[in-house]
């Protein structure tokens, strides 16, 4: 116990100590976070900015209860130079023009951003529907409410903070696994373990908890940053993040391990931990969500170990579910840990 206990304590010491380390595995994902939750800050339902041009009816004209959405969904500009409005929506200054002939309602828009353009023309269409009801002065047979599942209070932080934060842990676990079974092997560290009165049990122990504090440490700062910056707010049953965070180290400190067993010098091992990583943290929806992604790449992403990591943190943070939520991607993980470890231990090498 006394040797895990300076093993543990000199690498968590080794760690901190090195700046570069410390930056790659907490701050450059940190930095993100603040940039995310910066550029997302949850103001209010997003409105779409339309310039209208002359007259417009619908727009004018407009019952009490159709303002009150228009004023949510629209931010109107008007403007009599036609020609000068249908540039700012080509240079991405404004998102639509509208004008009026006659009974027809000419909406002008850009493809440049197709979800833009398909919500300002949904929401004309519906504008132009209720006017076409109104003026036969029948009732609609039929009446619509729209309302979101989760805790209206949520913000858009909630969403992008398990990713970010998963993405950090795998960072932290992999390149720390890495490096330092490089570093160690080169500067003959390894075989003197080895030949130490330490049992090999305690010097794997010590990097494993170690890791773990790291990624204990990484998560802690994430989740005070989005609290105290972004107004983060944990949901559900979001202390199964811990059980979480340690099968997700795991998972990662076996790539780490497999990518410094192949590695005969640290920047080889750097370069397949980023190989391995950035690719990952893009298909497993780190940085955006991949439900407009292809078949092809929601079907590559769920055989990666940081997909069911975010996927698990994201239940349970922000969905509301229970604590079973986390055991499925729990089970991934330490699967996908067990399978790699025994590959890494076949090509490990204790010294060049």
């Amino acid at each position: 116990m006394t040797a895990f206990r300076s093993l543990a304590r000199a690498m968590l010491k080794g760690f901190f100590r090195d700046r570069m380390a410390f930056f790659f595995a907490v701050i450059f994902p940190l930095m993100f976070l603040v940039l995310f939750g910066g550029l997302f800050t949850d103001d209010g339902t997003s409105r779409s900015e339309i310039i209208q041009v002359g007259p417009v009816s619908v727009l004018d004209e407009t019952p009490k209860q159709l303002k009150t959405y228009l004023d949510e969904s629209l931010k109107i500009t008007k403007s009599s130079d036609l020609k000068d409005a249908i540039e700012k929506v080509r240079k991405g200054d404004a998102d639509a023009v509208i004008s009026q002939q006659g009974d027809d309602l000419l909406v002008r828009y850009s493809r440049a951003d197709q979800v833009q353009a398909a919500t300002v023309q949904g929401t004309f269409q519906a504008i132009v529907q209720s006017a076409n009801i109104a003026e036969t002065g029948q009732k609609p047979k039929f009446t619509l409410t729209t309302d979101q599942v989760e805790d209206e209070s949520l913000k858009a932080i909630q969403y992008y903070t398990p990713g970010l934060m998963g993405w950090a842990i795998a960072s932290g676990a992999t390149f720390g696994a890495a490096t330092n079974l490089v570093v160690w092997r080169k500067n003959g560290l390894l075989r003197r373990l080895r030949l130490a009165p330490i049992s090999t049990s305690s010097v794997v122990t010590a990097r494993v908890a170690v890791s773990i504090a790291i990624a204990v440490v990484q998560a802690a700062i994430f989740l005070g940053v989005g609290m105290v910056l972004f107004g983060l707010r944990l949901t559900g049953s979001w202390p199964m993040i811990v059980p979480l965070l340690i099968c997700g180290t795991l998972a990662f400190m076996a790539i780490g391990l497999l990518a410094g067993a192949v590695a005969r010098t640290e920047e080889a091992a750097v370069g397949i931990a980023n190989f391995v990583v950035l690719p990952m943290a893009f298909l497993s929806g780190s940085f955006f969500p991949l439900d407009g992604a292809p078949g092809y790449v929601t079907a590559v992403s769920k055989v990666l170990p940081l997909k069911h990591l975010n996927d698990g943190m994201l239940d349970t943070m922000v969905r509301g579910e229970g604590p079973s939520a986390a055991l499925v991607p729990m089970a991934i993980l330490l699967g996908f840990a067990i399978v790699v470890t025994a590959i890494a231990a076949r090509v490990f090498r204790w010294d060049d």
